[in-house]
């Protein structure tokens, strides 16, 4: 059975960067500006063209924008301290603005590259006013929606169902919140849930089975679970889905397209009361450790003993499966093999149980995904991959694979080598020997070499890339640029303002 499962990326804001010529010294003219390109999952530039009305250069900026946000806001409420009232990007704004309640902290605002406003209540005044009201929330009656701060109006808002305003300024009095804004919600709001790895799930009102991966739209299970068109409830008996594939014997594998009370989510539940991030689906070796989850036996581990392999059900044979000594039992089918934190297939069926020991096999994910057109759900995390540059597909690299402290990285042709290969790691990007992409002495000026470090977390080795292919460092509020246009191996790597040009985008290989 599989709960909800979220997603996490990495994302830094440039607030307000001026276009400005990307590197320095005399260079070879730029060549014409290229077509704007948006390395967006799919659907969603088009969803962002027609819900949001934007063309796609500023759909460019404001991702930009939207990247650093997060982080120059984080600087601020630290610098700030009391006098920090919020931070929020305004409809159609190009850079973040934040909100103080002295206006002598402005310019500190300015020299962040945030766009100051003075209000007249402090971020921690309004969130104790919050904190009232959700002391008094059992006197909150159903035609109450919700109650949140609104940093943009420096504001508490209560909204309510059409016709009860005075029962929301009932509440807030009655609470000891002091005045709040209160706006109208014609529809209530109701429960969403988890999409996890692992979890029950109720075909038909009677057959019990695993959730395998949460996918975009639903998850994937067993085949054997159930039927194209068979209704399923999630591990609460609430309504969840429908199975929109299944093919079993042959293969062993089906998919459940989920209502939108349900949010796919990158983990499986370890059942101790946790979750196991999923970040990738990369095909384990032979002989590698291996995990399953499922309702009836929980959390189980063994080794992966083979692939490929065809067995013979009652129902029929089913062939491409993989063999593993994790045990499992009846319900765990559908359930998640994962590996490090790399989804690996869902349980198919076996031998013996979790008392007597037994055998077991799944059907690789990967082939499911495959064949219904899925997008699992990952947390974009624990996969160590290339660094491509859109502009002339060469790959970041360090040189010779010399990972000492202070070695420039140079673009070179993409080989597939351990120095072409990063891994994000809390906003960092590791290359070998612990060593993370870095801005010497953490200067935030034009045309300063990028290096490698050893990895210290601090501000000069952190980098978001952008979904406009932007690698951003928020300190400095600049874009990962290579030097000169030059499109040859041995290409030096700079600092430079974002400018939105071809030798700035980037993306994963």
């Amino acid at each position: 059975m599989k709960r909800p499962i979220l997603q996490v990326v990495v994302a830094l804001a440039v607030v307000a960067a001026t276009p400005a010529v990307s590197s320095a010294a005399p260079k070879p003219a730029a060549p014409e500006p290229a077509p704007v390109r948006l390395d967006l999952a799919p659907g969603m530039l088009d969803a962002m063209r027609s819900d949001l009305g934007l063309t796609d250069t500023q759909i460019a900026d404001r991702l930009t924008t939207e990247a650093a946000a997060p982080v120059v806001e984080q600087r601020l409420r630290k610098r700030l301290g009391r006098d920090f009232a919020g931070a929020w990007i305004p409809a159609g704004g190009s850079r973040l603005t934040v909100a103080v309640t002295d206006p002598a902290d402005a310019t500190v605002v300015r020299e962040e590259g945030a766009v100051p406003k003075i209000v007249a209540r402090s971020a921690a005044a309004l969130d104790a006013a919050r904190a009232r009201l959700d002391r008094n929330s059992a006197e909150a009656g159903d035609e109450i929606r919700s109650w949140y701060v609104d940093p943009a109006t420096n504001s508490v808002v209560v909204t309510v169902a059409p016709g009860a305003e005075a029962a929301a300024e009932r509440f807030a009095r009655d609470s000891g919140a002091g005045p709040v804004t209160v706006r109208t919600a014609a529809g209530a709001p109701r429960p969403m849930f988890d999409i996890r790895g692992g979890d029950q799930f109720v075909i038909n009102g009677n057959t019990l089975c695993s959730v395998g991966f949460a996918v975009a739209g639903g998850f994937v299970t067993a085949g054997h679970c159930g039927g194209a068109g068979s209704p399923t409830l999630g591990f609460n008996n609430q309504a969840q889905g429908t199975f929109a594939g299944s093919s079993f014997p042959g293969n062993d594998y089906a998919w459940v397209r989920t209502n939108g009370n349900w949010t796919p989510q990158p983990w499986v539940n370890n059942y101790a009361g946790g979750n196991v991030l999923v970040a990738g689906s990369q095909e384990a070796a032979v002989g590698s450790s291996i995990c399953r989850s499922g309702r009836t036996t929980g959390w189980r581990c063994g080794t992966l003993l083979g692939k490929n392999e065809t067995i013979n059900y009652q129902q029929g044979a089913v062939s491409g499966l993989s063999r593993s000594n994790a045990c499992a039992q009846p319900g765990d089918s559908g359930g998640s093999w994962i590996s490090g934190n790399q989804a690996q297939g869902v349980t198919s069926g076996g031998t013996g149980n979790c008392t007597t020991s037994g055998t077991m096999w799944f059907q690789p994910v990967n082939e499911i995904l495959q064949v219904y057109g899925l997008s699992l759900t990952t947390s974009g995390g624990g996969t160590r991959t290339a660094i491509v540059s859109n502009w002339n597909n060469r790959c970041l690299d360090v040189p010779g694979g010399d990972f000492s402290d202070g070695v420039p990285v140079q673009m070179w042709t993409c080989n597939g080598s351990d120095a072409q290969k990063w891994e994000a790691v809390n906003g960092t990007l590791r290359s070998g020997n612990n060593k993370c992409l870095d801005v010497p002495w953490g200067s935030t000026a034009n045309g300063v070499i990028i290096q490698i470090a050893n990895c210290s977390g601090n501000p000069a080795q952190q980098w978001v890339l952008s979904a406009a292919g932007d690698l951003v460092n928020p300190q400095a509020g600049k874009c990962l640029d290579i030097k000169d246009w030059n499109g040859e191996d041995r290409a030096q790597i700079q600092l430079w303002e974002c400018a939105g040009t071809a030798n700035q985008k980037w993306r994963r290989g």
